[in-house]
């Protein structure tokens, strides 16, 4: 199981999330998964036993042989890891990049990751059925297990599965650096492979060359083959759209689930709903807001700063929303014109309207579980996992509906009492602000508003079925590789 981020060693966003949280559910499942990562500067620094494997990887990197150290480690969870040591690449105060933008050697870094990830194999003596890829940083993966010269090698026929996570970062690098990935350039720099508009692409390489290609949602696996969602990437991906496969992430309710959150400053659960009120009035104190918010819509967003979470259309009418007498607490950074107008915003309203920049993970907790309302109006959001985990602390999602949003958020009707949030379609402020209306209204009823809170929270999100749905998978490609 290879992936460039892993909580608890390194995260940037859900993707470590995921990669944290899967190959956990799948040893519950009795599936012997390793997984491997860089050994980051957090990973190195991360509170968990660790040990170095005595036997150095020989890693071709172009021309070059270089060395890699290997320390093994575990989750949690008890999951084996190995990472990837080499301080020179990898120990950087960021994964991927800094203030000046990503990494100049990106390319290097990753591709004598994904040699190193394939050597450790036969180091640790460990003979994988499945090589599960995540994201464009794994995508040379599936294209050197198919490289001819590559027979030789125990892992020659090992199938691989890659993960898309978001279609909009692509790996892109200049057609100069090919001799970095160790690929044949006749075999695989044309435009039925790695090349994408006379450059390199990690990402394609992953998508052409896997046995099968899975994203986070059932509807971003169709959202991306269209060129509203693509990125230009969708012809590729038509061309692979029966080998495609939208499998919703799970959520790790070990570290959420509100009646045992040992951030908040009071526990609850469907059946006993005290503790969400005192949640409420601590944050309102913690971020100094006008007291009678208690008994007004708190509204809350947790999120990067950026019009592709929708920020531009919280701009354009937080105007609006704050004239209906509510509150909003914002966790997030980003974009510094985003930023500024909801700095701005909360210099007019102190009283209002809550801003943290930054990202808090106990803050989180606490501003999903005081909060009433979860507004999430992305562009686009291959899977969300925020919404989930409103569901869980009976706060109401209020929603564009794309991608993982709108197969995780039904509609609420109050006449049936069905549904578990609000929806929006058309990418518009008004939109969004007519949602955003209606949710107001039916908070007015407390009834009403409670049901809803309770239908959230009896929702199952767990990683049990979505774990099954990978165990089909892999062993679907695996009997493929033995034929």
């Amino acid at each position: 199981f290879l992936s460039p981020e892993v909580v608890p060693f390194a995260k940037t966003g859900g993707l470590a999330d995921v990669a944290g949280a899967l190959p956990s559910a799948l040893k519950r499942l009795g599936v012997d998964v390793r997984l491997v990562l860089p050994c980051y500067r957090t990973a190195r620094d991360a509170n968990l036993k660790k040990r170095r494997l005595r036997k150095e990887l020989r890693v071709p990197l172009g021309s070059e042989t270089l060395k890699a150290n290997v320390l093994e480690s575990r989750t949690e969870t008890g999951v084996m890891t190995y990472l990837i040591e080499r301080d020179d690449m990898y120990d950087r105060s960021n994964l991927y990049g800094n203030h000046f933008g990503d990494y100049y050697d990106n390319l290097e870094r990753f591709s004598f990751f994904c040699h190193a990830a394939l050597n450790l194999s036969e180091a640790i003596s460990f003979k994988p059925d499945v090589i599960h890829c995540h994201d464009w940083q794994t995508g040379l993966v599936p294209p050197l297990l198919k490289e001819t010269d590559n027979k030789t090698s125990p892992l020659s026929n090992t199938p691989s599965i890659f993960t898309i996570h978001n279609i909009g970062y692509q790996g892109i690098f200049a057609e100069e650096k090919f001799s970095l990935t160790g690929l044949s350039r006749k075999d695989f720099f044309h435009p039925e492979g790695l090349e994408f508009w006379g450059n390199i692409s990690l990402l394609k390489a992953g998508v052409v060359y896997a046995d099968a290609v899975t994203t986070v949602s059932p509807r971003y696996a169709r959202e991306i083959q269209t060129a509203e969602f693509g990125m230009g990437m969708e012809g590729v991906l038509k061309q692979r759209k029966t080998d495609i496969h939208g499998i919703l992430n799970g959520v790790d309710y070990h570290h959420w689930d509100p009646s045992k959150d040992p951030h908040l400053p009071a526990n609850y659960s469907a059946k006993n709903m005290q503790g969400k009120r005192q949640c409420k009035k601590e944050l309102i104190q913690e971020m100094g807001l006008d007291p009678s918010l208690e008994t007004r819509p708190l509204m809350g967003m947790v999120s990067r700063l950026d019009a592709q979470k929708g920020l531009d259309l919280l701009v354009k009418v937080l105007s609006r929303i704050l004239a209906l007498d509510v509150g909003l607490v914002v966790l997030g950074s980003g974009d510094q014109g985003i930023e500024r107008a909801i700095q701005k915003a909360a210099k007019r309203h102190p009283s209002r309207v809550g801003l943290l920049i930054g990202f808090n993970d106990p803050f989180a907790h606490r501003l999903i579980a005081g909060a009433d309302m979860l507004l999430m109006p992305s562009r686009y959001e291959p899977c969300g996992l925020t919404q989930m985990y409103a569901l869980k602390y009976g706060t109401i999602p209020v929603v564009r509906a794309v991608g993982g949003l709108d197969d995780t958020i039904q509609q609420f009707d109050p006449k049936t009492g069905e549904g578990n949030g609000f929806k929006f379609e058309p990418y518009t402020p008004k939109s969004f602000l007519d949602r955003i209306l209606y949710a107001v209204h039916l908070f007015e009823t407390e009834k009403t508003w409670k049901r809803l809170m309770r239908e959230g929270m009896r929702a199952d999100f767990s990683w049990k079925h979505p774990a099954r749905e990978y165990m089909k998978l892999y062993q679907s490609v695996s009997k493929r590789g033995a034929e």
